[in-house]
């Protein structure tokens, strides 16, 4: 970790007003992450686990209170200005992959590029780079259906990672996967913040993965009801190492 402060929330309401119905989602998130951690977030169903991720990610805005990420208040910025901030600071990986299946692997993870306006050249240059660093350089013309579920987490990871973000949010990025493919996805999310120093968050209903973590939060009802570190925090290089031998081509 570096010691700078990469989050910082302030008392971060949500109220979602369905008619007359007010739905409490958060009652006042007072939290700060450092650059370079790896946190998970843990709470039962409704308890604002997608709403503070939706935050989070710029995707959805707070009724009240104030978010700083990297220092900047991205509280109140237009749709555009968030955008702008999810596309060139923020990586996003979801359990069902979200990949396009009618295009190729590398032009599924060249598509943050597309949208950044980058130049072709170096589009197709950063987005194999990407997609070597997860292990899949042998890839790149296959296309979403040909490769397991495994293999499509790490496009993902790639898509994710082709920005160069200083945030990655996870929402149960292994929630589709079997336990072994899942060690392996997390082996490559731990890589993230041990070797690149991004701040990485991830959403998981699996105690066993927030493990994996160096700290743990629990919602309820909107509310922060645990926060501590993890300690003894497993290392899932080691713990894949240790399995025995029954490796898929790659995954």
């Amino acid at each position: 970790m570096s010691g700078k402060t990469a989050i910082v929330l302030e008392n971060v309401k949500k109220v979602y007003n369905l008619g007359e119905t007010q739905i409490f989602a958060l009652r006042g998130i007072n939290l700060a992450i450092q650059e370079g951690e790896m946190v998970a977030v843990m709470g039962s169903s409704g308890s604002g686990k997608s709403t503070l991720l939706n935050i989070l990610g710029c995707l959805d805005k707070s009724t009240a209170g104030t978010y700083y990420l990297g220092g900047e208040n991205v509280s109140r910025l237009d749709k555009n200005q968030l955008a702008l901030i999810r596309n060139k600071r923020i990586g996003f990986v979801f359990q069902g992959f979200n990949l396009l299946g009618r295009v190729s692997v590398l032009a599924n993870v060249q598509l943050p590029l597309v949208y950044a306006g980058v130049e072709k050249k170096e589009m197709a240059e950063r987005a194999k780079e990407a997609l070597n660093w997860v292990g899949l350089s042998a890839y790149l013309h296959h296309y979403p259906a040909q490769m397991s579920g495994g293999q499509q987490q790490r496009v993902a990871i790639a898509r994710a990672l082709v920005n160069n973000p200083s945030l990655i949010l996870a929402d149960e990025p292994t929630g589709a996967l079997d336990s072994r493919t899942s060690i392996e996805i997390i082996s490559v999310i731990q890589r993230l913040y041990l070797e690149k120093g991004i701040t990485v968050i991830i959403v998981t209903h699996e105690k066993e993965i927030s493990l994996y973590c160096r700290r743990l939060i629990n919602l309820r009802d909107g509310r922060i009801i645990d926060d501590k570190p993890v300690l003894n925090h497993r290392n899932a290089a080691g713990d894949l190492a240790a399995l025995p031998e029954e490796r898929e081509a790659l995954i």
